[in-house]
């Protein structure tokens, strides 16, 4: 069992249906590490340890029958603590929450209970899936560097999926939380094309920009698991009604001919220099590799673009929490406390203006599609940086120009993949991210996996 934690989905699911191992050995082996480990990563929220022996024992019995569910079969994933799980609270890391047990399972969770997924439990998240935390909740900490930033919101998946406590688990992204702790825990995620998965069940922040995917170890991995979950479901009405593609049938295809845009510039601009390099060499290597580099410009309005986001997301998060803001304000942290209160306080006219400005920019990042496969650009704007607990509890001035690589493709609905791109002389990761067209995670799994042969990065793991 020596190193099973770091084995991927793919690896896991092939000795569980030769039956070489079990799915209750893996799930009693993966409660252990946790328990080694969380009680300084802080990744789980809660833990289903009972529910996942049970699932476990039941699961293999299905195996010996014969009765293969497919690649997940058996496999110990864990999901952010936003997806209603019945009978298992689900707190949204908001103390408002903290007694919030539901009745019923969020579509995902029915997905990967179909799919004979194990879920060894519920991940911590900052409040409300912003930017901090709530002051009763723990932190989850980088798994490569103690007292160092691990990304909002989904953190906890991030921390988890990276230091072997789970073989994959569920994030979401409104204004980057895929990507940011994808990019500093060094680790494959995927934002899907907004409204590829339901999210009926899903704690909302902001409806309109709320993206649900899968973080794992490799892309391969989050194909299986984007396949899962994927469709249209009848309890959401804002899925979409469209035929779901196999996510791997263009995962072993080469690269040649494919158009990649990049703006050195974007690249480059505000950013540190090994990370940007990082992503420039990315680009040359797929250039090396049969790739077409084709040069693209920026929205020059991107920064007030950017700036319009709050408004978006802080005017659609109180309309999400009027039932417990302002009337329970005490229970809230700082932070969301005060973005909900500027949420409350924006015009119809700010937002009807905020929203103008995101169709413009959704508008120009459309355009610079139009001749190229992918956009390529950093998953994130900096890499995992020093910040202690009183800072991310409190409620500081928030940097729009930090989202300039995420928010835009939350405005326009666009799916996108982040990669670890390297280590920095800190020994910290990087990351790139991969932007393609409306519905086309087949062919982001397709540049993921060709990356991921030509650089071998998914195989580095924290040094824990």
């Amino acid at each position: 069992m020596e190193d099973i934690h770091y084995k991927s989905i793919d690896e896991i699911s092939k000795l569980l249906r030769s039956k070489e191992i079990s799915s209750l050995e893996i799930v009693l082996y993966q409660l252990e590490r946790i328990k080694k480990l969380d009680n300084y990563l802080n990744s789980y929220a809660t833990l289903m340890s009972e529910e996942a022996i049970n699932r476990a024992k039941k699961l293999d019995k299905e195996i010996l029958q014969g009765k293969y569910r497919g690649p997940l079969h058996g496999v110990p994933i864990a999901v952010k603590d936003l997806c209603f799980t019945k009978g298992i609270r689900t707190m949204g890391g908001t103390s408002v929450y903290k007694n919030n047990i539901p009745d019923y399972n969020a579509t995902i969770i029915e997905s990967f209970y179909k799919a004979g997924a194990v879920i060894l439990g519920k991940l911590n998240l900052t409040e409300g899936a912003i930017s901090y935390y709530n002051p009763e909740f723990q932190i989850p900490q980088n798994p490569w560097k103690e007292g160092h930033w691990s990304g909002v919101s989904s953190s906890g998946s991030g921390a988890a999926t990276a230091s072997g406590l789970a073989f994959g688990t569920i994030g979401t992204d409104t204004g980057g939380s895929i990507r940011h702790p994808s990019a500093v825990c060094g680790i494959v995620g995927i934002k899907p094309t907004w409204g590829r998965v339901s999210r009926y069940g899903v704690m909302d922040l902001a409806p309109s920009l709320d993206h649900v995917g899968p973080m794992t170890r490799t892309t391969k991995d989050a194909a299986i698991m984007l396949q899962v979950i994927s469709g249209y479901d009848p309890m959401d009405k804002t899925s979409l009604y469209s035929k779901v593609p196999d996510m791997l049938s263009e995962s072993e295809y080469d690269i040649d001919g494919m158009k990649i845009g990049y703006d050195e510039k974007y690249t480059f601009e505000d950013m540190e220099t090994e990370f940007a390099e990082s992503v420039h060499s990315g680009i040359k290597i797929l250039e090396q590799n049969g790739a077409e580099i084709v040069n693209i410009n920026m929205p020059k309005n991107l920064r007030e673009y950017v700036e319009s986001w709050a408004v978006i997301c802080s005017s659609e998060a109180a309309a999400v929490h009027s039932k417990t803001f302002p009337s329970r304000s005490k229970e809230y942290g700082p932070f969301f406390r005060n973005w909900l209160e500027k949420g409350m306080n924006h015009t119809a006219k700010e937002y009807s203006e905020a929203n103008f400005l995101r169709n413009k920019c959704t508008g120009e990042i459309n355009y610079l599609m139009k001749d190229v496969d992918v956009i390529a650009c950093p998953s994130t704007a900096r890499s995992a940086y020093p910040v202690t607990p009183a800072e991310l509890y409190s409620s500081p001035k928030r940097d729009p120009w930090l989202s300039r690589f995420t928010v835009p493709t939350d405005y326009a609905g666009l799916p996108t993949i982040s990669l670890p791109s390297g280590i920095n002389k800190k020994g910290l990761p990087l990351s790139i991210q991969f932007i393609g067209h409306l519905l086309a995670e087949p062919t982001l799994i397709r540049i993921g996996c060709a990356y991921e042969r030509f650089t071998k990065f998914t195989n580095m793991h924290p040094p824990l």
